[in-house]
């Protein structure tokens, strides 16, 4: 098994600078020995990032509660749905998400299936471990565009997926009023930056009014691949919705003089790490999402943006027509530190967006 460190310098050697799109996929995902291949235990305290999932079983059992929610209300509310989950790392939201079913809502559990979407075998072996006990209810697909989910009457959602595909890296160039894109190379016995003529499109990538005024090296990134899965997710829905919760911005929020390096960040152990390029496959490579972006392309395919808010302002609507129901009456004292830790903007609800549409 070759270390992404050792495919990446290859890859090098063999074309010349690549970009950093190219090196963050072979970071995260080269087979076996890739980020997210390697290590099954990155999420939660002891690993390197906390997420919605790692807080608790709560943030599973909102989303649980709001998917039946939309499900009866869709036409002809007789079953054969799908929840289709992407992303699903370990198996534990989807094992929150049907715990919460088989407890509240037996019988739609009985008449829906739940699709895994998950490319990686060994990722796989995680979730089927896990999802042992719903064996009859799940099954697994490759990747979104499989012929077996076209026409798909449900929900298809994600969470923190869309952050965790590459990003082309761009820097203005602001004496030549021009847009570079940041590729890596090999510098000694390191890898470092260089400058490349754009490898994806920058059409569009900011007003010509504001580049006018942005200071030289203004960073930016852009995800032509999560755009690119939005719509092929759009495309497998005939009817119902479509749901990403992460971290992002709206497009005009990428402009900030806090953020002159872009939104690009690697964590290890909770920390920060001060060089993108240090250690691939050993620490994780996210960048913020570009909301507006993304849902611009669900709008193109034909999907009508439903919401687009804030996860605080998601799951309070959530959790209050929960309540009415007494679907969580009472709260207990572990569900409301839970709720505090996904919704106060010092923890998971500064950055979190959550963008649903329909068909």
């Amino acid at each position: 098994m070759k270390m992404p460190e050792n495919v990446i310098r290859e890859e090098i050697v063999k074309c010349g600078t690549i970009s950093f799109a190219r090196f963050m996929e072979l970071a995260l995902y080269c087979p076996e020995t890739g980020y997210y291949e390697a290590n099954k235990d990155t999420v939660g305290r002891a690993g390197d990032f906390i997420t919605s999932v790692s807080v608790g079983s709560l943030f599973g059992e909102l989303l649980a509660f709001q998917f039946a929610q939309w499900l009866e209300a869709l036409p002809g509310s007789d079953g054969g749905w799908r929840l289709i989950e992407a992303g699903a790392h370990d198996g534990k939201l989807a094992q929150d998400i049907l715990n919460w079913f088989q407890t509240h809502a037996p019988r739609r559990l009985e008449q829906m299936e739940y699709v895994l979407v998950e490319p990686s075998a060994t990722r796989q072996e995680w979730q089927r471990e896990r999802l042992r006990a719903f064996a009859p209810r799940v099954r697994w697909c490759g990747q979104i565009e499989d012929a077996s989910l076209a026409s798909s009457r449900g929900l298809i959602f994600s969470n923190e997926l869309l952050d965790a595909f590459p990003v082309h890296r761009f820097g203005w160039d602001a004496a030549n009023k021009k847009w570079f894109e940041w590729g890596v190379t090999q510098a000694g016995d390191v890898f470092g930056w260089e400058r490349i003529p754009p490898t994806a499109s920058v059409q569009g990538l900011c007003p010509p009014e504001l580049a006018a005024v942005l200071p030289d090296n203004y960073t930016l990134e852009t995800c032509p691949a999560a755009e690119a899965w939005w719509r092929a997710a759009a495309g497998q829905l005939a009817q119902g919705r479509l749901l990403a919760l992460d971290y992002g911005l709206a497009g005009d929020e990428r402009f900030s003089p806090a953020r002159p390096q872009g939104t690009l960040r690697a964590y290890r152990q909770h920390r920060l790490s001060g060089d993108l390029l240090a250690n691939p496959g050993e620490q994780d490579l996210t960048a913020h999402v570009n909301f507006s972006a993304v849902q611009a392309a669900g709008e193109a395919v034909g999907l009508r943006t439903d919401q687009f808010c804030t996860q605080p302002q998601f799951l309070t609507r959530i959790l209050q027509a929960a309540l009415a129901k007494k679907s969580f009456a009472p709260m207990t004292a572990k569900q409301v530190r839970q709720f505090q830790m996904l919704t106060h903007p010092d923890h998971l609800g500064r950055a979190f967006r959550v963008l649903v549409q329909e068909r």
